[in-house]
């Protein structure tokens, strides 16, 4: 019997998906131009030939004064046109055709990582401040350890102004339209993991009183007046999807959650990822400072959260994202109704093709996996909080790149074996 996850999947933009597999965002540290390299399109040839349903790339930040890591690739000025823009757009097209070159629709995933901007990630300099709805500053903490590692690694945020907001917003759009140009076949919004629009969504860092915040409704319009202007200037069989945090909401305000899906929903979003977790709470990693039983027990992170979703918005596209490493356990997630996508992102980082596993009908259930260990870590983070360990670890862009005392970052597990691929090299899971 033919495995739901061969299944084709129709964006609301007419856009395709050939099968039900996504290979998740992870990002490569490979851009240290914060330009697209030949290593970065080696890379994703790799994925092109791996059977995948659609390819999401690794964070793409919208601003180079801002990044998430030090070697993200980013938008460095102001984007006019194709043809004022060639050179970058031939630039940006030689990422897109590599990403696409087996006929894979490809997903740009962009990005600005707001308060959670690195000291040295960007081109701001070490000691000006990150931007933020507010300026609530990174709590890792009470202990001297996580206050002085929040300290090292990030400054204190600056409230934005309007007018920061508006640029912000017009840089979202511009970076759009760059992707769009270039021939990816849509976006995908980050709106998860602490990041800028998250922290927009997010009462606990959105303390404004203005049109962008004090309630869940006005909290959720910095994101959707990025996705309206987007549509504006894209094709109308560009996809926009958005990438949403489940694991840092509370029963509090679950509600306000559900309220802010259904105006992403109202407003056309082709599909939205369910992921979840921040630097304070790396939840995305598996290592939630609290993670339930019943999530434990379960393959898929953060499939309660899907699930209900999907109870509230029956024909929202849903992707899920995180645990999954086997045929069982993501056709166990698309048959309970939990999601349509099934986001597979370390296991791809060990097996570009790892889809053609997990398709193969003459491969038993029991052999369609690929189990991983937890990452090596370095002999000095055993002083360090166990979630950061292994958040640092496993990350392919985390606080971990903080931690090596010398001139270069320590290269976190999964971003080395994304680097081998591009060179052509077998990729190694965790030792058992």
């Amino acid at each position: 019997m033919p495995s739901p996850l061969a299944d084709p999947v129709k964006l609301p933009c007419g856009l395709v998906l050939p099968n039900r597999l996504s290979k998740a965002a992870m990002a490569e540290l490979m851009a240290k131009t914060n330009h697209p390299t030949n290593s970065l399109t080696d890379a994703y040839e790799q994925w092109s030939d791996g059977g995948w349903g659609s390819i999401l790339t690794g964070n793409i930040q919208v601003d180079v004064d801002h990044m998430g890591s030090p070697f993200d690739p980013a938008l460095h000025n102001e984007y006019k046109d194709a043809e004022k823009n060639a050179d970058l757009v031939a630039q940006w097209k030689k990422y897109a055709d590599a990403c696409q070159k087996h006929g894979t629709p490809a997903i740009a995933q962009i990005c600005h990582p707001g308060r959670q901007s690195f000291r040295v990630a960007g081109r701001r300099g070490m000691f000006a401040q990150t931007l933020a709805p507010s300026a609530v500053p990174i709590n890792l903490g009470d202990g001297y350890i996580e206050r002085f590692i929040g300290c090292l690694a990030w400054t204190t945020p600056k409230e934005m102004t309007s007018q920061d907001v508006e640029r912000v917003i017009g840089q979202f759009v511009d970076t759009a339209r760059l992707m769009a140009d270039a021939g990816f076949s849509g976006i995908e919004l980050h709106g998860a993991h602490g990041y800028l629009i998250d922290q927009f969504l997010n009462e606990k860092t959105n303390l404004r009183t203005d049109k962008y915040g004090g309630t869940p409704t006005k909290r959720a319009r910095f994101v959707l007046e990025i996705l309206t202007q987007t549509r504006k200037v894209v094709p109308p069989t560009f996809c926009i999807g958005i990438k949403l945090n489940s694991a840092d909401h509370s029963s509090a305000t679950f509600e306000e959650t559900m309220t802010q899906i259904a105006l992403l929903s109202e407003a056309g979003i082709d599909f939205m990822e369910i992921s979840g977790g921040s630097y304070e709470n790396p939840a995305m990693m598996g290592y939630a400072k609290t993670p339930s039983a019943r999530t434990a027990a379960r393959e898929a992170f953060f499939l309660e959260f899907s699930k209900e979703v999907r109870t509230r918005h029956p024909g929202l596209v849903l992707m899920l994202t995180g645990g999954f490493r086997s045929r069982a356990g993501a056709e166990a997630a698309v048959r309970d109704g939990a999601c349509d996508l099934v986001g597979i992102g370390r296991p791809a980082a060990v097996d570009p093709k790892f889809p053609r596993l997990l398709l193969d009908e003459s491969v038993e259930d029991e052999r369609a996996c690929l189990p991983l260990n937890k990452a090596p870590v370095p002999w000095y983070t055993r002083f360090l909080p166990a979630y950061l360990i292994g958040a640092g670890a496993e990350s392919v862009s985390s606080l971990m790149l903080w931690l090596r005392v010398g001139l270069t970052f320590w290269q976190t597990y999964y971003a080395a074996q994304i680097q081998r691929l591009a060179k052509g090299l077998i990729a190694f899971a965790p030792p058992l």
